[in-house]
């Protein structure tokens, strides 16, 4: 007998034990018992599903109660909503740390410090970061936990005072943040490479170029195995990740706009991660977007998250690099996703869409990024004549004083790489409107790069935000 379908066999088990889902499916006229296929089964989303329905409908026979924690989305869409977890929850997130400790840093045999630089509290990153970590420890992984927070002053206290006693410093936390750690951590003379620093990272799509710059200026040796991106949110943890082989495919295809183009559909380069179907069953919803089904305390099913992205199988994702002529290696046989940045911080300019990861890369650029942070405002604005201009307000590193001769230098690193890897910015816009409107702002600048929030890399409201915490996103 053949084994039902795993994301059939979860509508199932909701139909059962979740009293939310089955008046959902009642008030969309559907019979549970005529489903046979995912495809019958309806996609969920935040308005149609976890909105409408109270909190505790949407859990296992409506016990909120029986939830051993909670954690609140970023709210960057509005209100925060609630996600209930369980111990069990954590154990499938734990297994995606577990897949990075393991296979890239080799953390069964390394005694490893991890230094949480997440915010803690409600939101999903720290805790369930830290909760993962823990559970490596209990599984018998030499890993000593410090949860110092996004707090620089005290992940660097950690790093002086623990980080000598132990093989190697995992640094866990939002790439630009970390990236200012390690930045605060050689302007105070901390001697990163003597700590053999990796870093897991969460919440934002990142450059191979930007991969480089902080695997140079944290003594790391091989980008490939020892920086990992976790696609995850705050409705279900973490839901992929990168491998080392996933990271060498990505490497490739950076330096080659037309195959990454062609194999992702985009001049932009998403994050590239791979999953286990037996935990988390994802499907292409409509548009691009992505749809994942995953068990939980609050069970989410045909879930249409809308975040923007792909599948390929191993087999097929691996012939199109051999066809390409690129020989990427072994690595585990699962599947992979692939996941671009909120589309929502896009602008146009002359009909062509500008991203923040094209602008990223110029920031990455010596030597404008020994001085800057890597944060941004993108936006277009017209000038007196009402003609459109593309400015960008960029954030300046400690210390580091604006010039105009930073701003040219900004500008045209900036323009390079929109010409290098926008095809649509090099043909849409004229000659004359390519070189960008730099602004220079001091780091920490109240009006666009206040202290202790989410960074938005586009000026203006962004609706239709999803509420993200964990990777691969914002």
């Amino acid at each position: 007998m053949s084994r039902p379908d795993p994301v059939v066999a979860l509508f199932r088990d909701a139909v059962e034990t979740v009293p939310a889902y089955l008046t959902f499916l009642r008030e969309l006229g559907l019979d549970p018992s005529s489903v046979r296929d995912p495809s019958q089964i309806p996609l969920t989303t935040k308005d149609n599903y976890h909105h409408r329905y109270p909190l505790a409908g949407r859990c296992r026979y409506g016990r909120l109660a029986d939830a051993d924690a909670v954690a609140l989305s970023s709210g960057s869409s509005g209100a925060p909503t609630v996600w209930p977890r369980s111990a069990l929850d954590e154990r499938t997130v734990a297994e995606r740390f577990e897949q990075v400790f393991r296979d890239g840093f080799d953390a069964a045999r390394r005694s490893t410090l991890a230094v949480v630089c997440f915010a803690l509290g409600n939101w999903v990153g720290g805790m369930y970061t830290a909760t993962a970590c823990r559970h490596l420890s209990a599984k018998g992984y030499p890993i000593t936990l410090a949860t110092p927070g996004n707090d620089v002053d005290e992940i660097l206290r950690v790093v002086d005072q623990l980080a000598g006693q132990y093989d190697q410093t995992v640094l866990l936390g939002y790439p630009p943040f970390v990236k200012n750690v390690i930045d605060a951590g050689l302007a105070r003379g901390v001697d990163w490479p003597r700590h053999r620093v990796r870093l897991v990272l969460a919440g934002e799509v990142f450059s191979e170029q930007w991969r480089d710059l902080v695997a140079h200026r944290a003594g790391i040796q091989d980008p490939a195995t020892d920086i990992a991106s976790l696609y995850g949110t705050a409705d279900a943890g973490v839901l992929a990740n990168e491998t080392p082989l996933s990271v060498r495919i990505r490497r490739f295809a950076a330096e080659r706009p037309g195959f990454a183009e062609a194999l992702f559909g985009q001049s932009r380069l998403p994050t590239l991660l791979q999953y286990d179907p037996a935990a988390r069953q994802f499907e292409a919803g409509p548009d691009g977007t992505l749809v994942f089904s995953a068990d939980g305390t609050v069970p989410l099913v045909r879930y249409h998250i809308a975040d923007e992205g792909g599948l390929y199988s191993y087999d097929e994702l691996l012939g199109r690099c051999q066809d390409a002529g690129f020989d990427p290696g072994a690595g585990p046989e699962l599947p992979f996703v692939y996941v671009f940045g909120r589309s929502m911080f896009t602008v146009s300019y002359f009909g062509a869409n500008i991203y923040p990861e094209h602008v990223t890369v110029g920031l990455e650029r010596a030597p404008v990024s020994d001085w800057t942070t890597g944060r941004f405002v993108l936006d277009t604005v017209e000038d007196t004549d009402r003609d459109r201009r593309l400015t960008v307000v960029v954030e300046l590193a400690d210390g580091a004083e604006p010039s105009a001769e930073r701003e040219r230098l900004v500008a045209e690193s900036i323009r390079t790489e929109l010409l290098r890897i926008n095809s649509e910015f090099a043909h849409y816009v004229p000659e004359a409107g390519q070189t960008p409107q730099v602004d220079l702002r001091r780091s920490g600048d109240p009006e666009y790069f206040p202290r202790g929030v989410k960074h938005r890399y586009t000026s203006g409201p962004m609706p239709g935000a999803s509420d993200r915490d964990l990777p691969g996103t914002r």
